[in-house]
């Protein structure tokens, strides 16, 4: 994307009417009666916390939720006023943060609750607060033994209301028969604590263990509400996650040529001489690198489209650039497009193959992708913003 008003070097095409199909088909598959809770942590994703989060309650989600408390200040200050769980820890300090944002926090300690109570005092306001529970995945969240003790505390504790209860799984994504065993054990172990609480006289209006793994794989335990990460970006979470739901990829990353030469056989290309030519050979020069979030993992591996045809990374991604060989490429020209995500012709490069590609999950390359590459969002096929560090729109 290059104009006179806004030239990009290189720039992330994210396509907001795949986000909203993405929420819609969603939605269709959870029913009326489930809360549909797109998880937009870690700049949802890479793809625009702020810009995705118009979209998707647009489209009809019913909460968002984020990570970190100053993820949903952000939003907060941007206007998003859609109800709010922060999934991570938050410490005490938080709490006139948390509480002066309408944030719901997820809690797992009496420091947490005390805090917020005071906080809660301050303001004037009930705090909604969700336990989480851990099933067997080994981080955040009280223990099954320990649970009706601090559901109590909390109960005596004033401007303090349990608004929901949750537990995350592990390997809802995986399809061996041991993982499968595993998750339905983790399931049962949260409605045996749920069902604790409700006979102890408690209320958990709003209880939620599926991520978009299970919220695709496991219907029956979708609950009060899902949350949903790489689904709503139209990124399957592996291989053996169920395609219940029909996903529209919605990201795409593009660059242009910066420079083209023939060199010679002998030849050694970037950083460490670990690719020599072994014959002529046409060098496109591609201003995106590990400075960028895409990733040195990929020297002498990846690839991306030229022309609407593969060409393959040679010599070690740098902090600012990367190589392809376009030897096999006719009429390869100075500013020609390069697609490294995405679609270009017949030809397609899917972040779930990057993923395989690097041996991880396909949402972890796209998230690692810094500010310095522009967003480009797109509805109807046309640019309806930019989100750019260079911001004032002046040429300079």
């Amino acid at each position: 994307m290059t104009s006179n008003e806004w030239p990009l070097l290189s720039w992330a095409e994210v396509d907001l009417d795949a986000i909203a199909h993405n929420v819609r088909a969603l939605k269709a598959h959870i029913g009326p009666n489930v809360l549909l809770g797109p998880v937009l942590k870690g700049n949802a994703y890479g793809h625009g916390a702020v810009e995705v989060s118009k979209a998707v309650l647009e489209a009809g989600a019913d909460w968002i939720i984020v990570n970190r408390s100053n993820e949903g200040v952000q939003l907060r200050q941007a206007g998003i006023a859609a109800p709010m769980l922060v999934l991570g820890y938050t410490l005490p300090q938080e709490a006139m943060r948390l509480v002066r944002w309408d944030l719901k926090p997820t809690v797992s300690n009496m420091q947490q609750i005390e805090a917020l109570s005071a906080a809660g005092a301050a303001l004037g306001k009930t705090v909604d607060v969700h336990v989480k529970l851990d099933t067997g995945l080994g981080r955040q969240g009280v223990l099954p033994h320990e649970l009706l003790d601090f559901v109590r505390a909390i109960a005596r504790t004033p401007h303090i209301r349990i608004e929901g209860m949750y537990t995350h799984f592990s390997v809802a994504d995986e399809g061996a028969e041991d993982s499968v065993a595993y998750t339905r054990r983790q399931f049962d172990i949260f409605m045996a604590g749920r069902e604790q609480v409700l006979r102890a006289g408690f209320e958990l209006p709003i209880c939620h263990v599926c991520n978009t793994a299970a919220t695709l794989n496991w219907p029956e335990m979708h609950l009060q509400m899902v949350r949903c990460g790489s689904a709503i970006e139209g990124v399957y979470p592996s291989k053996d996650v169920r395609r219940t739901v029909a996903l529209r990829p919605s990201f795409a990353l593009k660059s242009h040529v910066a420079r083209l030469k023939v060199l010679p056989p002998g030849s050694a290309i970037s950083y460490g001489r670990t690719y020599v030519t072994e014959r002529p050979t046409k060098v496109a020069l591609v201003p995106v690198g590990f400075g960028d979030g895409y990733r040195r993992d990929l020297s002498n591996k990846g690839y991306a489209l030229v022309r609407g045809r593969r060409a393959n990374i040679i010599g070690r991604v740098c902090m600012d650039q990367h190589m392809l060989d376009v030897s096999h490429i006719p009429d390869v020209e100075l500013h020609d497009e390069v697609v490294l995500i995405g679609r270009q012709g017949d030809d397609e490069i899917t972040v779930e193959e990057l993923g395989a590609l690097l041996g991880t999950s396909p949402f972890e390359f796209v998230t690692c992708i810094t500010p310095r590459i522009p967003r480009v969002y797109m509805r109807g096929g046309q640019v309806v913003h930019v989100e750019d560090l260079f911001r004032d729109g002046a040429e300079g």
